[in-house]
């Protein structure tokens, strides 16, 4: 697992690219996938320590990733962090550890990585 690392899951390649810089800013790694395969595929070069998954996306639901996620043993320390445009957070489900309602308030999302890695230093 890369330690800090952050890998960020959304379809919207504007959504995508505000939290990977909004991220980077603040010291984090961080990786971006465009929808559920690649967001898999990507575990297979390196598991990031925290993953913000966007719940609606083409094909392979946020959901579905998650459960995919989790099957695999070496996630087991992962987080996982769903980020929902719903205003419930959807299945009952304990693929991930919690969810954020979009649109991302960037504060809030930094107060959720910095509780689950840690503070970085920009």
């Amino acid at each position: 697992m890369k330690d800090g690392c952050i890998l960020v899951v959304d379809d919207d390649p504007h959504s995508r690219d505000i939290v990977r810089t909004y991220l980077e800013a603040r010291g984090y790694d961080v990786d971006t996938a465009s929808d559920g395969p690649r967001a898999l595929e990507a575990l297979d070069q390196a598991l990031p320590a925290l993953v913000l998954l966007d719940v609606m996306m083409p094909g392979m639901d946020g959901w579905e990733v998650a459960r995919r996620m989790r099957e695999r043993p070496d996630c087991d320390a992962m987080t996982i962090i769903m980020l929902t445009a719903r205003s419930d957070p959807g299945p009952d489900d304990s693929a991930a550890n919690e969810s954020l309602q979009k649109p991302i308030q960037l504060d809030e999302l930094a107060r959720r990585v910095q509780h689950f890695l840690g503070q970085r230093s920009a």
